[in-house]
Parts: structure tokens; C-alpha cells; sequence
């Protein structure tokens, strides 16, 4: 019987074995780096909205506070989006005949309200509470970083669960006191923190253990 394989068949399949290990290694690496990228996130990547609402403008400029616009933000697990009354608060007397704000002034006329495209996007098996963190001294930007510095929004952070934990294990080092919640540019020296967040943490009751159990987000 003849031979069924050539001489070079051995070297060859011994080439495939070895190399097979590091192109795995390579597409594990591509992959991860997807999954991390903004492009899988969501960072920086702004969405098109019915109304090119400006933070910026109206959080910096104007000094709106952001419970005027997210009244439920204290008091319930959503922070809310403004009715379209709430914008035409100002807006029934200021730049009455800009086309930008016809959606507004359409929706206001016929009782519709505006589709905003949501930004920050959680999976259905994760739990978020606003009410929860705001009131234990989790301020806006920590998440939501420079709004009052944003002409159009779009996420800063990846909200990854290891994002999330670094802030369940040590809550300390982003807590802040109730009156600054809602401030911009706060901020302390490392040491600093260190001692007013664990004084924070006494303060509001914030648990020691326990933060990064699986039930407290996934519910």
C-alpha cells in the first residue's frame, strides 16, 4: 500500500498545532478590545435627537439646575425627561419662531410627546436606581461626567460592570456631601476624599460589604 501521507505532512500539521494557540490568543485579544471599544459602548458617540438640546447652554450659561429638566431624579429610580411644558416655559417667550424648536412647539400644540433617544442604555437584567445613589452622595457627573460642558450628550463612561464595582468596592473615593450632588467640577485631593468619604459613607449609611453582591443589580 502507498504512502498516504508526504514526508512534510508532520512538520506542517506540527506548524498548524503550534500556531493555532497564538492566533486563538490574537482573536481573544481582538475581541476583547471590541468589546471595550466606544464602538461597542457607546462612548462619545452622540445620538441623533427630535431637538439638538444643548446642556452646555443651558446648564453652564443659563445655570438651570437639573432637577428643573429631571424632576424625579431624588425620589424614583428614573430621573425622568421634562414635559414639553417645562421647556415651553421659557421657550413660549424666547426663540418663538426657531425652526430648531418647531418639534417642541408641534408637541406642546398637539399633546405628543417628544421621542427623545435614550443615551445611557442598561441591559433589561440590570437594575438602576437614581434615587438610590443621589441621595447617598453620588454626584451627576460621576457618571454622567462634564454635562454642563456638552453641546450635544453623549455617554462618558462604558458602563461595564467592572466600571460600576469599582465604585461598589470603594464608595468612598466618589462620594460627595448632598449639596455638591448636583455640582460640576467638584473636586478633592486623593487624601482628601479619603477622609470625607469615609465620613460620608458613616454619614449616609452606605453598607461596608455587601455592595457587590450579584442581587444588588440584578434583580
Amino acid at each position: 500500500m502507498g504512502q498516504l501521507f508526504r514526508s512534510t505532512s508532520n512538520v506542517v500539521s506540527r506548524y498548524a498545532f503550534f500556531g493555532a494557540v497564538p492566533a486563538l490568543l490574537v482573536l481573544y485579544g481582538v475581541a476583547l478590545a471590541l468589546d471595550w471599544s466606544p464602538w461597542e459602548t457607546g462612548e462619545r458617540q452622540v445620538v441623533e435627537q427630535p431637538v439638538p438640546f444643548s446642556h452646555q447652554h443651558h446648564v453652564s450659561d443659563l445655570g438651570v439646575d437639573c432637577r428643573y429638566c429631571h424632576t424625579s431624579v431624588e425620589t424614583a429610580p428614573s430621573a425622568g425627561m421634562p414635559p414639553t411644558h417645562t421647556c415651553m416655559t421659557c421657550h413660549s417667550q424666547l426663540y418663538t419662531e426657531s425652526d430648531v424648536l418647531a418639534p417642541v412647539r408641534a408637541s406642546y400644540r398637539t399633546g405628543q410627546p417628544l421621542a427623545w433617544t435614550r443615551v445611557y442604555r442598561l441591559p433589561d437584567y440590570v437594575y438602576f436606581n437614581h434615587q438610590a445613589h443621589v441621595t447617598h452622595g453620588v454626584g451627576c457627573e460621576t457618571c454622567h461626567g462634564r454635562i454642563d460642558q456638552m453641546p450635544l450628550v453623549s455617554q462618558t463612561v462604558s458602563l461595564h460592570m467592572s466600571w460600576c464595582l469599582e465604585c461598589h468596592r470603594q464608595p468612598e473615593k466618589y462620594l460627595r456631601p448632598k449639596e455638591s450632588v448636583f455640582a460640576f467640577g467638584y473636586r478633592l485631593p486623593e487624601a482628601e476624599q479619603a477622609r470625607e468619604g469615609r465620613r460620608l459613607v458613616a454619614e449616609y449609611g452606605v453598607p461596608t460589604e455587601g455592595l457587590d453582591d450579584c442581587s444588588v443589580c440584578h434583580r
